[in-house]
């Protein structure tokens, strides 16, 4: 074998190990001389990852990062450094899951429940963390109207739900390459209106390198961080892109084998995450070189305003241009991973506009309370964070279980590496806890 096969099939056990995951997903390794994809078919292979890799860009991110960089200058860009490595990880083994088993990860819990009340609790947790990444989402759209048009809060949430609703109508319909076009073209106006401002005021090279080296300073730089990879590593993107793998591609022919749609699948999640964490950086990175230590900035409105300040209109335009894109197309990807988790647990099937209806009421709850539109982004991510060893730890699980994932099972050291990433997030969240009831936070 070349060393160039090798490579591409490194999360392979060695030829001739037996399969037992199930027809018609389960496909014998392509042999060492099978001829690679063409270019035209690998890209017509992509997509799921774009799509899930929209909720790593969703408006919790924005005032995450955002904040993290006024408050703490280049103190926490490891952290995001670190949750796009792991989010990586994390992110291919959902979509390998899904191709190989034909099923998503909350559909494979579901069978594995077997108590009832096992599999509600599950639910419940999961439905939790669905919504608050739904009230980040709608928040986010709302806050983007009222910097663009002036509009009230609640108005803007109701249009950022109602647009959602026309968005997630095409998944629905079953126009799962329209809905994935829709939906990337959302990301490419996301990334040029978040990182337009870096362009014209570039951070200090010396003060970025230095921000890689692990550490805190104090307890709130923690709770950021615990906010960052809330944002970051995101439950139910790990649940969602499963299902889209799986609704993507439900058959398997001579020249669309597993093997070639797994390859295909580190393309596309290395793409994908690629953007993400660019973008995610370039935020950060803005907040430091530009924002740090100007009053008001901890929120998106003062933000918003800083960079009119300090880089022009523009730039300021672009950026709440990019805020409302990622609040439209995230909620879109939310909502579907919500409905995904329902199916797959409880066995209900909800119409996906229904049930978009009843998860914008939280959101727009908090909006007519008048609840700090920022803060409510950030404690939304901290929520998720908490909901990410539920998401990571079966998902490590069940991709080295042989007799579900036969040839393709996780070699030993992808398993170590999922291991080591949730015991990592698990003991931040410990830490956070800790933190918050001794008022430490």
């Amino acid at each position: 074998m070349s060393r160039k096969t090798a490579l591409l099939r490194t999360d392979q056990p060695a030829n001739g190990a037996p399969s037992n995951a199930p027809a018609p997903h389960s496909n014998a390794p392509v042999p060492p001389s099978a001829t690679p994809p063409s270019p035209k078919r690998l890209i017509w292979m992509l997509g799921p990852a774009l799509v899930a890799g929209v909720a790593y860009l969703d408006p919790g991110n924005v005032a995450s990062n955002m904040t993290a960089g006024a408050r703490f200058g280049y103190l926490l860009v490891w952290v995001v450094v670190g949750a796009n490595i792991m989010a990586w990880l994390i992110q291919y083994l959902s979509a390998k899951l899904g191709l190989v088993t034909g099923k998503s990860l909350p559909e494979l819990l579901g069978e594995r429940l077997g108590r009832k009340t096992g599999r509600r609790l599950y639910w419940l947790q999961a439905e939790l963390v669905a919504m608050a990444t739904d009230v980040a989402e709608v928040i986010g759209g709302a806050v983007a109207l009222w910097l663009l048009f002036d509009l009230p809060l609640l108005l803007g949430g109701v249009i950022t739900g109602v647009i959602s609703m026309a968005v997630l109508g095409l998944q629905g319909s079953g126009r799962h390459r329209t809905f994935e076009y829709v939906i990337v073209s959302m990301m490419a106006i996301i990334a040029v209106g978040f990182t337009a401002g870096i362009v014209i005021s570039p951070p200090d090279a010396g003060a970025v390198a230095d921000g890689l080296i692990p550490r805190f300073e104090g307890s709130e730089s923690v709770l950021l961080a615990a906010s960052i990879l809330g944002a970051t590593v995101m439950p139910h993107a790990i649940y969602a892109h499963s299902a889209l793998t799986r609704d993507r591609f439900p058959t398997r022919t001579a020249s669309l084998t597993t093997p070639r749609l797994i390859r295909a699948t580190r393309w596309d999640v290395t793409i994908a995450l690629a953007v993400a964490g660019t973008v995610n950086l370039a935020i950060l990175l803005l907040a430091a070189s530009s924002l740090q230590g100007v009053a008001g900035t901890d929120t998106l409105e003062g933000a918003h305003a800083a960079i009119a300040a300090s880089l022009g209109g523009a730039v300021a335009t672009l950026f709440a241009v990019g805020l409302l894109a990622s609040g439209l197309a995230s909620t879109s990807v939310g909502a579907y991973a919500g409905a995904e988790i329902m199916q797959g647990l409880l066995k209900v099937r909800m119409p996906m506009l229904l049930r978009r209806l009843i998860t914008l009421i939280p959101a727009l709850l908090i909006l007519a309370a008048g609840v700090d539109p920022t803060w409510a982004l950030i404690l939304s991510q901290v929520i998720l964070s908490f909901g990410i060893p539920f998401a990571l730890i079966p998902l490590v699980w069940l991709t080295s279980r042989r007799e579900l994932m036969g040839v393709h099972t996780n070699r030993w050291w992808t398993t170590a590496l999922g291991v080591v990433v949730a015991i990592l997030l698990v003991g931040l969240n410990i830490t956070l806890l800790v933190l918050t009831f001794t008022g430490a936070a």
